[in-house]
């Protein structure tokens, strides 16, 4: 079954993730704006839609600026709501369209996922698989871009 979207338990990617924004606390606007933009990379060059949940009930002062889009969408749960019940709500509405993968290290949240058929995967492994992603199409840009100086070149 095709992956349909990756669904991301924000704090618990950053908090596993600190060299992201060195110095920077994992709850602060900048180390969020720093992730969504990163996972807004990762979408790119993957072509899967991410979804960011963030526990977000009073945090509307600092929120990103950052916009969703289809691709790409940033949540914050709603005051009495986590956002680890958002993601379980999600898994269940994709679950029919394929497979879902859930990024989380919270041992509940996993074993629910799994239960309710989606994949999972842990933070580290993601982190890994996100920077595997953008250094290969890092690599991919540096050669287009010697083949197309190489392309215009004249002979002296």
């Amino acid at each position: 079954m095709a992956l349909v979207r990756i669904l991301v338990d924000g704090y618990s990617l950053l908090y596993n993730w600190p060299h992201l924004v060195p110095g920077r606390a994992p709850h602060f606007a900048a180390a969020r704006d720093a992730l969504i933009g990163c996972l807004t990379q990762y979408q790119d060059a993957t072509g899967i839609p991410v979804t960011i949940f963030f526990d977000g009930a009073d945090s509307f002062a600092g929120r990103p600026i950052a916009s969703s889009s289809s691709m790409v969408e940033v949540l914050y749960s709603r005051k009495g709501q986590t956002a680890d019940q958002m993601i379980e709500r999600a898994v269940h509405r994709f679950e029919p369209y394929g497979e879902v993968l859930v990024v989380t290290e919270d041992r509940a949240e996993r074993d629910l996922v799994v239960s309710l058929g989606g994949s999972v995967a842990s933070c580290h492994s993601f982190i890994q698989d996100v920077e595997n992603a953008l250094a290969d199409l890092g690599d991919e840009i540096k050669y287009h871009n010697r083949r197309e100086r190489q392309r215009f070149q004249r002979p002296r």
